[in-house]
């Protein structure tokens, strides 16, 4: 029979462990969210089921892996449309997004209005952008994890 505190002391190291696993699958998708995303192979390399990879990378990130991507894919598009001249579906494109529609409904959850919009307001100043489009550093839930008392990695 285990002793409590070395199980607990167990368990407290696997913990940092997953966390350690699910910060390595966060930054390389940071690192390659314009390539399209592969749940199982990010799994495979963290040595974890896909399904369980999801699950806690959402109790710890406070979104899914397609979430967060998506997420980090709009705060590109929205750089981009601000300062580019690019047009909607070329930055759709630049920012590894397959479908338009995907993309275009996404950016309206975040941004709060369509690209077309961002991107025409955006030439005409800050002016009828959302306040985080004018932050100098760009104010975003994907760098924060979720606060311990609703992680459960075990």
């Amino acid at each position: 029979m285990c002793h409590p505190a070395w199980r607990q002391a167990q368990i407290a190291a696997q913990h940092l462990l997953d966390l350690a696993r699910l910060r390595r699958v966060r930054d390389r998708i940071g690192r390659q969210y314009t390539q399209p995303l592969d749940v199982e192979a990010l799994a495979r390399e963290a040595g974890m089921a896909p399904g369980r990879l999801s699950r806690q990378f959402r109790d710890a990130y406070g979104q899914s892996p397609y979430a967060y991507v998506m997420t980090l894919r709009v705060e590109q598009a929205m750089a981009l449309l601000r300062h580019g001249e690019a047009g909607v579906g070329e930055v759709c494109r630049a920012v590894g997004c397959p479908s338009a529609a995907a993309f275009t409904t996404r950016f309206t959850e975040l941004a709060g209005m369509e690209p077309g919009l961002y991107r025409s307001r955006a030439a005409l100043g800050t002016a009828g952008l959302p306040w985080h489009a004018r932050a100098a550093v760009p104010v975003s839930s994907r760098n924060e994890e979720a606060p311990a008392s609703t992680a459960r990695l075990a």
